[in-house]
């Protein structure tokens, strides 16, 4: 078992030994004997900062999730995602800043909250799943506060939602990887929290079945209206799952906004790679615009001479018959699908450009063909984008 998930087990036996989940900003204690309810949380981070000696793993992240929000956290490995979200859980502490659930500092120079009072949902890509317990005893495991009855009764109940009531009593070695992560999540909301964490919840899975898992995870998200914070590398992922998706490198967010913010007008050339299959060109403001083959395009916020990139997306760049456009050959084509990938090498540019377009179309290798961009799907940034990126 990995680091997290022997961590998770820590939180779940501690949790486990105190019997229950306190309520959160209100103060109030939830009536012995019975679950909580899932009453959505606000997640909020304050400048918040985790620092291994010399080396951020975090700096200075702020976001404020809304109650009932489904939150993505998106960016490559090693780009602090999985360490905001320890510090949300309470597994690691802040080196500064504060963590608030409902305005209540759960972290922070002068308080830390543990794990098991913050009314939290924790489920990792490795399950954590106990391998003495039934499938039943997994799920009721954070139930220990109700009557034996009525706790079983809740987790055979969660079970039925996820489709599982029928394996209560086996055991999670006979289950496939598809059917415990349906467990790990049963047993993640049995409680009610009040905010889930979700650290690459489908990463272990094949690409049908996370699908599959991704659709009914989210209903099951929607229908406990717990606020929600999940980590993937994905973008495809967090569009899917996210009302929102934060995007992080290198220890910071550099944006945040509805999937079609981002796609359409990314912040950083890093952004736009994640949403979108790009070509990009160097060029350099002259006249107040870039002037190349295809065009002329407007630089907003560059100076004279500076270099800049041109990004043209692959499925912007329209192929055609000849005389139509600029002139070009198709060098190379890739079989994708319903897709197919055009390289083609086109008067002005030194690299081909290569297109996305529809496998219906017909295009070889070696026909003559034209070109042209839609304006309105072309992205500018400025050449230090590149170091960033």
């Amino acid at each position: 078992m990995s680091g997290v998930g022997q961590s998770l087990v820590g939180w779940l036996r501690r949790r486990d030994e105190r019997g229950r989940t306190p309520a959160l900003s209100t103060g109030l204690q939830q009536p012995r004997g019975r679950a909580a309810a899932t009453i959505a949380a606000r997640l909020t981070f304050e400048n918040v900062e985790r620092r291994f000696g010399d080396v951020y793993a975090l700096r200075g992240v702020s976001l404020d999730i809304e109650p009932g929000e489904i939150v993505c956290l998106l960016g490559p490995s090693g780009c602090g995602k999985t360490t905001l979200l320890r510090i949300a859980s309470g597994i690691e502490k802040p080196t500064a800043g504060r963590i608030l659930i409902n305005d209540w500092e759960v972290a922070g120079p002068e308080r830390f909250v543990l794990p098991e009072q913050r009314n939290v949902g924790l489920m990792f890509q490795d399950f954590a799943l106990f391998p003495h317990l039934t499938i039943l005893e997994n799920v009721a495991f954070g139930l220990k506060a109700l009557p034996a009855a009525e706790a079983a009764r809740e987790a055979r109940s969660v079970l039925a939602r996820v489709g599982l009531e029928h394996y209560a009593d086996a055991y999670p070695h006979i289950l496939s990887g598809g059917e415990q992560q349906r467990v790990a999540l049963a047993r993640a909301i049995v409680p009610r929290p009040s905010v889930m964490l979700m650290d690459e919840p489908f990463s272990g899975l094949d690409v049908q079945l996370r699908e599959t898992m991704q659709e009914e995870t989210l209903a099951l998200l929607r229908e406990t209206r717990a606020t929600c914070m999940i980590v993937t590398h994905h973008p495809e992922e967090a569009m899917r799952l996210g009302d929102r998706i934060a995007v992080m490198r290198r220890g910071k967010i550099i944006q945040v906004g509805k999937a079609e913010e981002l796609y359409h007008n990314p912040a950083e050339l890093f952004v736009a790679r994640l949403f979108s299959e790009i070509n990009e060109v160097p060029c350099r403001v002259e006249g107040g615009v870039l002037r190349t083959p295809l065009g002329n395009f407007p630089t907003p916020g560059l100076s004279e001479g500076e270099p800049a990139i041109l990004c043209l997306r692959q499925r912007a760049i329209r192929v055609m018959p000849p005389g139509c456009g600029l002139p070009g050959r198709i060098v190379q084509t890739r079989f994708l699908g319903d897709v197919g990938l055009l390289e083609i090498a086109a008067e002005g540019f030194e690299l081909p450009l290569k297109a996305r377009v529809q496998e219906s179309e017909g295009w070889k290798r070696g026909d003559e063909v034209s070109i042209e961009v839609d304006p309105s799907r072309v992205l500018v940034f400025p050449a230090d984008n590149l170091e960033a990126a």
